[in-house]
């Protein structure tokens, strides 16, 4: 088995694709053919830092060249552990139907998808598994000689898999700590905003990680400091880019608007679906309903400004996490500056911001100390990570910019705000 797994990860890869990032990443004519289909052309139309453009005008990239990054790297990776003892336990199907799952695992998304979680929508990655399973990308997926059903099951990890313990190790692989979609998408997110923060030793990571067939990968202690170089450059690029206020203020712009349309039949969720970033707009435009012009202000790059903003503490604002709910604030919260200013702030003024969850994965097994990661030697400790992200968790109030320089210079402002952070259980 082992030489056939070999053969399917080396042999045959004459196309090739010449990236910014990698250089040139080479592909069999088969796996070059998926690049081609409709599904897998539509994410060269989407963003991959959605608005961050506005910010970082060089960070135009897209889904499709990062899809494209993450396959360099998961073959990268796979034949890297193959080397060190996986071939064992690896088939050549298999082998392909994971360089397919990591070419593919973009595929679901549709605009700010990241950004909508709250809303009633599907996993993109359940929408990634449909894809894989339906023409063209079903029989195309076969061609290249992996296993559509078994690829779609590596993106997606709510598909059976039984007690086959091959798939679970490329699930493994794919999403986890020093996975091919972070080494890609920390390092080209830097490389086309201009920011250092996302630069990783990706060659250096890939001579200390070992196969487990259980836990994915494994590393000794010589891998903590790539490990907290990810973990931190992560921090970094969330605090400068992934959540800069002017990031935040457009996706949370666009949330609002989504959320009304969803709640009240304007929109469809399926009609979301397979969307690009034009389509969006589009969409939207067409469509009558007064929320949809805040869609229409971040398309032309009119945002929201920030007038105050507080750390997140879970314990007081549980109701600030029930995106219904945070609407009848938004409400109340208009009310109040509009009898303080003498003048009208209509609800959709006002934008109160609370970033979703993020975690810091820190599951790695160090095989020489005997422990996980957060166990370690490292200075990322549980008491470290929960640190990172208490700092990165801020609840911003933004208006629209016609309101945003009278507010900030409210002489209630401070008072309405405090009464309201009581009212709304943020003291």
């Amino acid at each position: 088995m082992g030489q056939d797994v070999y053969a399917a990860l080396r042999d045959g890869f004459t196309d090739p694709i010449r990236d910014v990032l990698w250089g040139h990443i080479y592909l069999t004519p088969e796996l070059a053919a998926l690049t081609k289909s409709a599904p897998f052309m539509r994410l060269y139309r989407i963003f991959q830092l959605g608005p961050a453009y506005a910010v970082y005008p060089g960070a135009t990239h897209t889904r499709a060249a990062h899809s494209i990054g993450v396959y360099h790297l998961a073959r990268r990776l796979l034949l890297n552990l193959a080397n060190r003892g996986a071939e064992s336990w690896l088939s050549p199907v298999g082998a392909v139907s994971f360089l397919c799952a990591a070419l593919l695992h973009d595929l679901g998304h549709f605009p700010y998808t990241h950004s909508l979680k709250e809303l009633p929508l599907r996993r993109h990655e359940e929408l990634t598994a449909e894809i894989i399973l339906s023409e063209p990308v079903k029989s195309l997926v076969a061609r290249a000689g992996g296993d559509p059903a078994l690829s779609a099951a590596i993106v997606d990890t709510g598909l059976p898999v039984g007690s086959e313990k091959e798939p679970v190790f490329y699930r493994k692989l794919l999403s986890g700590v020093l996975d091919p979609d972070k080494l890609d998408y920390l390092n080209r997110d830097a490389r086309y905003c201009g920011v250092p923060y996302g630069a990783q030793d990706v060659d250096f990571i890939l001579s200390r990680l070992y196969p487990h067939q259980e836990q994915g990968v494994t590393i000794d202690s010589k891998g903590i400091p790539s490990v907290e170089s990810i973990l931190f450059s992560k921090y970094l690029m969330y605090r400068a880019v992934y959540w800069h206020p002017i990031v935040r203020s457009a996706t949370g712009m666009v949330k609002k608007a989504l959320l009304a349309g969803l709640e009240e039949g304007i929109i469809r969720a399926e009609e979301l679906y397979g969307l690009d970033d034009a389509g969006l707009f589009a969409l939207l435009a067409s469509r009558p309903h007064p929320l949809f012009r805040l869609v229409e202000q971040v398309r032309i790059g009119r945002f929201y400004g920030a007038v105050a903003e507080f750390p997140f503490n879970g314990a007081d604002h549980r109701d600030l996490l029930d995106i219904s709910r945070r609407s009848r604030y938004e409400e109340a919260l208009a009310t109040e500056l509009s009898e303080a200013l003498g003048e009208t702030l209509r609800p959709e003024d006002v934008l109160i911001d609370v970033p979703e969850p993020i975690s810091f994965e820190t599951g790695l097994y160090v095989s020489d100390e005997g422990c996980y990661f957060s166990e370690s030697s490292s200075v990322f400790n549980a008491g470290s990570v929960e640190s990172f992200v208490k700092s990165l968790r801020i609840i911003r109030i933004f208006v629209d910019p016609e309101h945003e320089n009278r507010v900030k210079s409210c002489s209630k402002l401070n008072e309405i705000l405090h009464i309201r952070k009581k009212w709304l259980n943020l003291m």
